[in-house]
């Protein structure tokens, strides 16, 4: 099985063109014009991996799209990422209440093209990344002081919420995961990554 060459991560300067000549705006243009707002939801999804990468020192290259887990430690922990937060770019009459995609999927491996047989939860380690600051006015993704972790071992889902879709805050903070900041976040990714061939963890 031939697969692609893997992505070179870009500068940002390389222009767009015809053929060999310039056309005056760059890759950077693009960037600002599609990825500059962090709030949005699909691009907060992306900002939490990010900083789960960051912290776990695994950011490396360049993001794999549609894998079938989000990123995978350097010690080979694999690890789901899902974001949520209280503030939307839409209109709102009050905070919006987070929740989490759960659901057991059957996943795309992107090494060997292939898919699951039966739906499951292929990463080892599952971190909710809360964007918890509540005031438009002063809201920003960069500020890793505005985030809640909140990380769980996948066997803990599959043994308590086997067919659940979503989750929120409320449960799984019944299933032991306690709020941990951006600087506390690999010491909790490796505690939890610790049990996962251990016993189960009490609920």
């Amino acid at each position: 099985m031939t697969q692609p060459r893997s992505p070179i991560p870009l500068t940002g300067d390389e222009p767009f063109r015809a053929g060999q000549s310039p056309l005056g705006f760059t890759l950077r243009d693009f960037w600002q014009w599609a990825a500059s707002d962090l709030v949005g939801n699909s691009l907060r999804g992306i900002v939490a991996e990010f900083l789960v990468a960051q912290a776990m020192g695994c950011a490396k290259g360049c993001r794999v799209e549609w894998d079938a887990y989000d990123l995978r430690t350097t010690s080979g922990v694999r690890l789901e990422v899902k974001a949520a937060g209280y503030v939307q770019r839409w209109a709102q009459r009050g905070d919006s209440s987070p929740s989490f995609d759960i659901a057991a999927k059957r996943s795309w491996d992107a090494a060997t093209n292939t898919y699951a047989g039966q739906p499951l939860r292929p990463a080892d380690v599952y971190v909710f990344a809360l964007h918890a600051h509540r005031e438009r006015s002063t809201i920003d993704p960069l500020d890793v002081r505005q985030w809640e972790f909140f990380v769980l071992r996948t066997r803990v889902l599959d043994d308590r919420c086997a067919n659940q879709k979503r989750i929120g805050l409320n449960r799984f903070k019944a299933l032991g995961a306690g709020s941990v900041t951006f600087a506390a976040l690999r010491a909790a990714i490796e505690a939890e990554a610790r049990g996962c061939h251990s016993s189960p963890q009490a609920v």
